[in-house]
C-alpha cells in the first residue's frame, strides 16, 4: 500500500475514534443561588479561609464567608465538609484548541507562514469541539489563553473558557495580547542527524541585529499608520497593531537570556508599550530591572533542564520564587496542549522550592489574570467576579491528592467526564472482566 494513503487512512482511523468517545454537552446557566459550605477556601489572593461559605448566583460570586453556613433563602447547598475550594486555574500562553493530533498536520492550526503576522488572531481558529480541553477541567484549568506561535510576530491571543458551544461563546477578553519573540543568535552546527554550516560568530550576530533592526522598522511603520485617522491604503498587519500603541493590547515578548530581556524591554518602552516577558529563564538575574519598570513575568514550565551547564540544576524550580519573593508578578505556563492538564503541579513544585503555598496558587489564578487583564472578572473568589470554580477532595496542587469532584465556570455546573476517563473507564472494565474469569 502506497505509505501515503497509509498514512491518511491511520489518521482518519485516528480521528474517527477520538472524535467518537466523548459528547459533552456546555453547561446550561446557572438558574439557583448555590452555596458551597464548610469547606477550606483558598481565595486565590493568599488568603485561606477555613470552614468558609462561596455562595454565587446568575454566575457571579455574591459573598466568600467564614461562618460555613448557608444562607436561609431558597438556595442549592453543597455541603463540601474536610474539601478545598479553588478558583478555577488559568492557562496562559498555549495553542490549546489549536492542535488535536500532532502527528496530522492538518489538526494543527497555531501557526502560519511568514515573519511578520500581527493579523493573525486565534480566537477564530479556537476549536471548542476539541477532546483536550475537557481533560484539563478535570484537574481544575477552567481557562485559557489561546495563543498563535511562530514567525517572529506571532499574532493576537485571546482568553477563553473552556465549556462553550463555540469561540464566540468561550470568549472571555478578545484580541488581550500580541505575540512576539526576540531575535536571538541563531545556534550554529549539527542537528537533526545533519551537519549545518558553522558561520563565523561575527556573521550570526550581524543576522540578529539585521533582525532587530527589521522589527524595529516595522514598529514605527505601524505605529505611524496608527496615527492616522482614514488611511488612503488599507494595510492590514499594521492596522492590526493599533491596539498595541493606545495601549488597548499588550505585547507578550519571548525573551530568555538575561541581555534579552533587557534589550526587549527597552525596545517596547521605546515605543511606549509595557511588556510581559514569556520564559523569562535568566529573568532571575535581572529582577531589580524587571520590578523597576513594571514587568511581569510568564514563567515556562519548572520541570526541565536549565539552559546552562553551569547553571544550577534546580533553578529552573526555584526561578519563580526568586521571581515572585523580588516582587514581580508572576505566572506559570506550560508548553503545548496536551501538557496543561500538569498545570496545577507545576504550582507545586513552585511551592517546594521556596514560595509560599498560597503565592504559588496565585502563579496560576490571580496572578495570572492580572497579566492578562482579567482580574476585575476573574482569577479570586471575591464578591462581585465571576463564580468560575471548583470542588477538591485534596490539594489541588498535589498529583497525589488532586481530585477535582464538582466545577463551575461562570456559575455553571460543567460536565467533568472526559476522553481520558471514559477510557479508562472501559478497559478497566476489559480487564476486570478478563481477571474475573
Amino acid at each position: 500500500m502506497n505509505k501515503y494513503l497509509f498514512t491518511l487512512l491511520l489518521s482518519v482511523a485516528g480521528t474517527t475514534t477520538c472524535f467518537a468517545q466523548a459528547n459533552i454537552i456546555p453547561a446550561a446557566r446557572q438558574t439557583k443561588t448555590i452555596a458551597i459550605t464548610g469547606a477550606t477556601v483558598h481565595v486565590g489572593n493568599g488568603t485561606v479561609i477555613a470552614n468558609g461559605t462561596v455562595v454565587f448566583s446568575g454566575g457571579k460570586i455574591l459573598s466568600v464567608t467564614a461562618n460555613g453556613q448557608a444562607p436561609q433563602d431558597d438556595v442549592l447547598v453543597i455541603k463540601a465538609d474536610g474539601k478545598h475550594v479553588y478558583p478555577g486555574f488559568i492557562a496562559p500562553v498555549t495553542y490549546l484548541g489549536l492542535a488535536e493530533f500532532a502527528s496530522v498536520r492538518a489538526t494543527l492550526d497555531f501557526t502560519e507562514i511568514g515573519n511578520f503576522n500581527p493579523h493573525i488572531r486565534s480566537l477564530v481558529a479556537y476549536n471548542t469541539d476539541s477532546k483536550v480541553p475537557p481533560t484539563l477541567r478535570s484537574n481544575g484549568v477552567l481557562m485559557a489563553e489561546i495563543t498563535p506561535e511562530g514567525g517572529t510576530i506571532s499574532g493576537s491571543s485571546s482568553v477563553v473558557q473552556l465549556d462553550a458551544w463555540n469561540w464566540e461563546d468561550a470568549a472571555i477578553k478578545t484580541d488581550d495580547a500580541m505575540h512576539m519573540t526576540w531575535p536571538v543568535i541563531p545556534q550554529s552546527g549539527g542537528g537533526g542527524g545533519r551537519r549545518q554550516q558553522i558561520l563565523p560568530p561575527e556573521l550570526l550576530a550581524e543576522r540578529r541585529l539585521n533582525a532587530i533592526n527589521e522589527l524595529e522598522q516595522f514598529f514605527s511603520e505601524a505605529k505611524g499608520y496608527a496615527a492616522i485617522s482614514k488611511p488612503t491604503v488599507t494595510n492590514t498587519r499594521f492596522a492590526a497593531m493599533k491596539h498595541l500603541f493606545d495601549g488597548k493590547q499588550q505585547l507578550f515578548i519571548s525573551a530568555d537570556t538575561q541581555k534579552d530581556i533587557v534589550a526587549s524591554v527597552n525596545f517596547a518602552k521605546k515605543f511606549n508599550i509595557r511588556p510581559v516577558i514569556v520564559g523569562g529563564n535568566e529573568a532571575s538575574l535581572v529582577t531589580d530591572f524587571l520590578k523597576e519598570n513594571g514587568i511581569s513575568v510568564v514563567v515556562r514550565e519548572p520541570h526541565t533542564l536549565p539552559n546552562s551547564t553551569d547553571d544550577d540544576v534546580n533553578m529552573p524550580y526555584k526561578n519563580a520564587a526568586v521571581l515572585a519573593n523580588a516582587g514581580i508578578n508572576v505566572a506559570v505556563s506550560i508548553e503545548g496542549y496536551w501538557q496543561q492538564r500538569n498545570l496545577p503541579f507545576m504550582a507545586g513544585t513552585i511551592a517546594a522550592w521556596g514560595l509560599d503555598k498560597e503565592k504559588a496558587l496565585s502563579t496560576i489564578t490571580l496572578n495570572t489574570a492580572k497579566v492578562l487583564g482579567i482580574d476585575k472578572t476573574t482569577g479570586s473568589l471575591e464578591a462581585g467576579k465571576d463564580a468560575t470554580l471548583f470542588i477538591s477532595t485534596g490539594d489541588a496542587l498535589d498529583m497525589l491528592t488532586n481530585h477535582v469532584e464538582k466545577a463551575f465556570i461562570q456559575g455553571r455546573d460543567i460536565n467533568l467526564d472526559n476522553l481520558h476517563k471514559q477510557l479508562d473507564k472501559k478497559f478497566s472494565e476489559k480487564y476486570g472482566m478478563k481477571a474475573a474469569n
